[in-house]
């Protein structure tokens, strides 16, 4: 099924990803020297249109080229639903958009998904949880508009470890944590979060199967 996108720079941010991924995938691949340079060219055209696409300079992207340009598929990333006993769900406002948000990140290599976002917010929160299931997989073309990478998203419902003080956290990311009940989430919540804090609550209650694109 393809993704129906809303707008002329949607669509040219998405050839930009395709091309991405078709380079990374050329320079891992590839054997003839040519080709890899051929391979880089694409590369580097792919930047340039993301950066027309999201009208941010060129050198915005430079750092992102070992870490997002080089990886071949779409980029993987998880979210954690940490909810207490007392139904409230954990969020935290985030250091760069000043949004509220699930605590979560992009997956490392050798961890598994529930691991990767069991990491992410003990750094993030310094809480530490302990993921039930599932909740859902989502595309980030159809909820996170804005992000110039195709992401694949995945959110856990999980339990925060009983009996615990808030520790230390990355300040760098994160400004505040705090508790919200399910039916007073913040008005400034990240858009793309809405959709998952609802599916995770219904999940929880058992009245809905995990949610996929």
């Amino acid at each position: 099924m393809t993704t129906k996108l809303t707008s002329p720079a949607e669509t040219i941010a998405l050839w930009a990803d395709r091309l991405r991924d078709l380079s990374a995938t050329g320079l891992e691949y590839a054997k003839d020297p040519y080709d890899k340079t051929r391979y880089e060219v694409i590369q580097d055209l792919a930047m340039e249109m993301l950066a027309f696409a999201t009208a941010r300079p060129l050198e915005a992207f430079i750092p992102l080229k070992s870490a997002i340009f080089s990886r071949m598929s779409p980029v993987v990333a998880g979210a954690a639903a940490v909810i207490d006993t007392d139904a409230n769900i954990l969020l935290m406002r985030r250091s760069d958009n000043h949004l509220w948000a699930m605590p979560g990140g992009q997956m490392e290599v050798g961890e598994t998904p529930a691991e990767a976002v069991v990491r992410e917010t003990y750094e993030e929160t310094g809480i530490r949880c302990t993921p039930k299931t599932l909740a859902g997989v989502y595309d980030s073309r159809i909820w996170d508009k804005g992000v110039p990478h195709h992401v694949y998203k995945f959110t856990f419902l999980c339990e925060p470890v009983s009996a615990q003080n808030h520790g230390d956290f990355d300040r760098r990311e994160t400004l505040e944590i705090r508790w919200f009940a399910e039916n007073d989430l913040p008005e400034d919540l990240y858009e793309g979060h809405f959709k998952r804090i609802t599916d995770a609550y219904k999940v929880r209650d058992g009245n809905f199967p995990a949610y996929f694109d």
